[in-house]
């Protein structure tokens, strides 16, 4: 039967034979507004029609200075197959990161596996990354960026799947850089990252079921730059000279976040990483329960970073 489900990858989602995919969770959407309780404008924002590439654009209160700020580009998300930039919980994590720190944000929404496969995420988020360039001089399309975002410091922030997607986004800066934009951090929170090193046996094979569907084209995985930094010649070329890295004690994500900042350490990179490990939590907790003590913990050393405080 065209019903016939086949793949089940609960809880993420389920593939039908017909080609259907039931999305099971991140399916929630929250529109664009005024948020009253931080003042911080919102507003969703088409970059390539062709594709439907887009993204949420977000400008503090304090926008009405005309004082050009930071730009943050931010990356969801959700095993490279669910979640949005619309997302209830990545609409009120952002809201309260634009307004704590001062910056205009960015937050993409790229296209998903399995309709999508990798690395179509990575592409459209590079593409995004070139359109935020094209507001260089205050020339692009987009009034909010040429208005109040300042080029020169921009970051690049992701949690798990968007996690991934930002490294990748900073080794492609490193070796082909964008005009008009200085990438000055990089903020990696519970990265989804995969490799023999740390592998999880519980999870392998069906993380290696998974694989084959969001990543068809890739032939080794344990060995494939874009899963596994380890595996990257050119690490010590990433375009950026500070990172923060964010685990979770209780996340199967932790080791490979830990390893991550070290393999940059000893890389040759010239940069500084550090790592912040929030004990007793396990994977993007702070976006289910943002206001605990460790959510808030975390948000504050992410705030102090986008405002280049040490």
């Amino acid at each position: 039967m065209e019903s016939e489900i086949l793949h089940d990858l609960s809880p993420m989602a389920r593939i039908y034979k017909d080609g259907r995919v039931e999305r099971l969770l991140g399916t929630a959407m929250a529109p664009a507004s005024l948020d009253e309780k931080t003042g911080v404008n919102s507003k969703d924002v088409v970059i390539l029609p062709e594709t439907g590439l887009s993204a949420r654009l977000y400008i503090p209160d304090s926008s009405a200075s005309r004082k050009k700020v930071p730009l943050l580009v931010y990356i969801h998300g959700g095993g490279f197959m669910t979640e949005s930039s619309q997302s209830p919980s990545y609409h009120t994590y952002l809201n309260m990161i634009v307004s704590e720190a001062g910056v205009v944000a960015v937050s993409v929404e790229y296209r998903r596996v399995p309709e999508h496969p990798l690395p179509a995420a990575h592409d459209d988020c590079w593409e995004a990354l070139g359109w935020v360039a094209s507001h260089s001089g205050g020339c692009g399309a987009d009034e909010w960026l040429n208005l109040y975002a300042d080029l020169d410091r921009v970051f690049l922030a992701g949690d798990s799947a968007g996690g991934n997607i930002v490294h990748s986004m900073g080794m492609r800066y490193g070796a082909e850089k964008v005009d008009g934009i200085g990438l000055r951090g990089m903020i990696l929170v519970h990265p989804f990252f995969l490799g023999s090193e740390t592998r999880d046996p519980e999870s392998s094979a069906r993380m290696a079921t998974f694989w084959k569907i969001a990543y068809p084209s890739c032939v080794d995985l344990e060995d494939d730059p874009l899963l596994n930094p380890g595996k990257d010649a050119k690490l010590s070329a990433l375009g950026c000279s500070r990172v923060l890295v964010c685990v979770a004690e209780k996340d199967r994500l932790r080791d490979r976040g830990w390893r991550y900042g070290e393999l940059l350490r000893k890389s040759g990179w010239g940069g500084e990483v550090e790592v912040m490990e929030s004990k007793g939590e396990g994977h993007v907790f702070h976006l289910f329960d943002p206001a605990c003590d460790n959510a808030m913990d975390m948000k504050k050393r992410v705030v102090a970073f986008l405002k280049e405080e040490k």
